[in-house]
């Protein structure tokens, strides 16, 4: 790389430090955003999906009750009212009550007020979803006993126990406000429908291609939005994506895109690019159907997962994909995660891959699996999926293993192993908003406590271990027990194969202002602070 590319670049991620400076300038309104979607939409529904394809094009369109500080976005502790009045409230009657004012003057798009009884249904929508409505977040609210509207426009939530996961539950970004008498009519309406209160409503869909939103003029927050309009381009193929950022016909890709795509637009447009990179709240991940008759045997889950060469990988595929961290089941970096040394300890994360396939090749034998081949399921999405599974199959090509992958639609990726339970391995990913490790980790309760559970298994031991770090009253507790569950899941079990953790780079035209980068490409997608300096 020369001199000139590496300054380009080194100036561009400078403008991150610089980004406090950028808002402190007088935004101007109007103008339409143009961005990239690398997924098409398995529906409309963000309480039934978990994909940044929903959330990116879709999420404008709605209002939250409460959500991450878009100011602040970095920080998981961080919550601000949407459409509750004044401050996040703080629980009363022993950590048991939350009380929350609904302000009065926000309205539907088809003209419908806004009122306590649509913020109950929504979640009544989300916690208890009625039969035959999927539910894909119903396992972070069990600490709910019920929520209520006690008049038109103050909602109270009731807990069964105190618990610090309650507050970034609600801050969930998919959990969007739906209308009480939709729902009634029809709990599936919104899967093909759009119908929200937020910033934008819904302008124009060409399915598979374009969804565009015009300003809310009676959006309740005065004076925003900045924007008259965006356009969400969907556009599957990573190389579409970034050639429409430097010809100027997109102007930013929320989610991320790769350090080679990153430094080629840098050198191309200069200063004229702008760069925001975090830590992940992601992780590519191998899901093995225990129904599978091979996977039923933990030395066989436990020898995929030796066999896997996550620190050198880490250096490889941080070169090419979006892809970087080596940690386990909780967020890297957390006061919880544990340090390098002691992840070298656990299985699948021993320093000496050879010692650790030479362990594999043991295990399979010992299995009588000697020769085991199987079926990879994949998301027909370039980063960092495919990716991940070419390279997988090479790892486990080295233990004699052989799996052969088969990339599909997202819709049906989603489907095989969330409904039909037709496959036999997949690569999946866990990607969460608020970085809380005592949600982001309740995707490895059992199948009967949580729909994210993708691998199929029950496990009441692991279930009993993860409720002692739930219950838990104090951090030091909650940290103790939640490593015990991680070391259950991943050492004893090998329930979970976690690849690595995603590593979020995202260069935009630098006349793109009010957006800042969180550790999770799902928050801050509402488009209410965000405005063109041009």
């Amino acid at each position: 790389m020369g001199l000139l590319r590496r300054s380009l670049i080194a100036a561009a991620t400078v403008a991150v430090t610089l980004t406090g400076a950028a808002e402190a300038e007088t935004p101007k309104y109007g103008g339409i955003l143009n961005f990239v979607v690398g997924s098409r939409q398995p529906s409309f529904d963000g309480h039934q999906e978990s994909t940044f394809g929903v959330i990116h094009p879709i999420a404008p369109f709605y209002s939250l009750l409460i959500k991450v500080n878009p100011e602040n976005p970095a920080d998981p502790t961080d919550f601000v009212c949407d459409v509750c009045v004044g401050d996040v409230p703080q629980p009363t009657d022993d950590g048991l009550t939350y009380t929350f004012p609904i302000v009065k003057n926000a309205t539907f798009h088809d003209g419908q007020k806004l009122t306590a009884h649509d913020v109950v249904a929504s979640f009544n929508h989300i916690i208890n979803p009625p039969k035959g409505v999927l539910s894909v977040r119903s396992y972070m609210y069990e600490m709910v006993d019920s929520v209520e509207a006690t008049d038109d426009y103050t909602v109270v939530f009731h807990l069964k126990r105190p618990s610090q996961a309650f507050i970034p539950a609600l801050a969930n970004p998919y959990n969007w406000i739906y209308s009480a008498d939709k729902l009634a009519k029809d709990p599936n309406w919104y899967k093909t429908n759009i119908d929200g209160s937020g910033a934008f409503k819904l302008k124009e869909v060409q399915a598979g291609a374009l969804i565009s939103g015009v300003k809310y003029d009676k959006y309740f927050k005065e004076g925003r939005p900045y924007l008259d309009g965006f356009n969400a381009i969907i556009a599957p193929k990573q190389s579409v994506r970034v050639q429409a950022i430097r010809g100027g016909r997109a102007d930013i890709e929320f989610r991320a895109f790769p350090p080679k795509a990153r430094d080629d637009l840098i050198a191309a447009l200069g200063d004229q690019i702008t760069v925001q990179q975090s830590t992940w709240n992601c992780n590519v991940s191998v899901s093995l159907n225990h129904g599978f008759e091979p996977f039923k045997d933990e030395r066989v889950r436990k020898a995929l997962t030796l066999a896997i060469d996550r620190w050198g990988g880490s250096e490889y595929l941080s070169k090419i994909a979006i892809m970087k961290t080596v940690g386990g089941i909780i967020f890297p970096g957390h006061p919880y995660a544990r340090s390098k040394e002691e992840l070298e300890k656990m299985v699948g994360y021993w320093p000496d891959i050879e010692k650790s396939r030479a362990e594999a090749r043991r295990l399979l034998k010992e299995a009588g699996y000697e020769n085991l081949s199987f079926d990879l399921v994949n998301r027909n999405v370039d980063q960092p999926y495919k990716i991940a599974g070419t390279w997988l199959i090479g790892q486990w090509k080295k233990i004699g293993v052989t799996a052969t992958q088969r990339a599909v639609p997202t819709g049906e990726w989603f489907r095989s192993f969330r409904e039909t339970k037709n496959y036999e391995a997949a690569v999946t990913a866990s990607c969460q908003s608020v970085v809380n490790p005592l949600l982001d980790t309740a995707n490895n309760l059992s199948i009967d406590r949580s729909p994210q559970n993708y691998r199929g298994y029950n496990d009441a031991e692991g279930d009993a271990i993860y409720d002692k770090a739930a219950m838990a009253t104090n951090p030091e507790d909650a940290k103790k027990y939640l490593r015990e569950f991680e070391d259950y899941i991943i050492n004893e079990k090998a329930h979970y194969m976690i690849v690595l953790w995603w590593n979020r780079i995202v260069p935009y035209r630098s006349y793109v202002k009010g957006w800042k980068i969180s550790p999770s490409h799902y928050l801050g997608q509402t488009l209410v602070n965000v405005w063109l300096d041009k």
